[in-house]
């Protein structure tokens, strides 16, 4: 049963993106430290419409994970793969599937794993097929930057999002 007082949802504004990496920063040391029972890893998940800044944060939050050298989208290639120290992040893009069923048929099960870091942009397109997310991250266009939402769907996420609860109040609420 989760505690009332615990948050699970929370909407703010990004109003440049600098918001955005500072975001980011806050963010990744949740999933990088091995703080907690469950030590470094977790999911999220990326929604949006296109232009939305999806791939501008899964960028932003990688570099503050210790990603050096490109990072490059996975529109095209469906995943990208990287190391820092013991900890595999990866970062998927399903806007290209037409069928549910395709994340299963390329192998893309396999890296869910509770020690891995992934972000998934267009998890829509994968359906009920894909396991929900410690952590859901919308992001809409609006008059100015965009307005956002983090929702948590696990112990995890919801630890992150009390953990970072504070510091979202520093930022305009939609």
């Amino acid at each position: 049963m989760k505690n009332p007082s615990q948050t699970t949802d929370i909407r703010f504004h990004l109003s440049s993106e600098s918001d955005t990496e500072r975001l980011a920063q806050w963010l990744a040391p949740l999933l990088t430290d091995a703080a907690g029972d469950d030590g470094p890893g977790g999911r999220i998940h990326l929604h949006g419409d296109l232009g939305a800044g999806k791939t501008s944060f899964a960028r932003a939050f990688l570099r503050a994970c210790g990603v050096t050298g490109r990072i490059k989208s996975p529109s095209y290639a469906l995943l990208e793969t990287y190391k820092v120290s013991n900890l595999y992040f990866y970062h998927l893009d399903f806007y290209r599937f037409g069928d549910s069923q395709e994340w299963l048929d390329a192998g893309f099960r396999d890296i869910l794993q509770k020690n891995a870091v992934v972000l998934i942009e267009w998890p829509e397109q994968a359906g009920a097929l894909l396991p929900p997310p410690d952590l859901d991250f919308f992001l809409e266009h609006a008059d100015t930057g965009r307005a956002a939402r983090l929702t948590a769907h696990s112990k995890r996420g919801t630890l992150w999002l009390n953990t970072l609860a504070p510091r979202l109040q520093t930022l305009p609420h939609a």
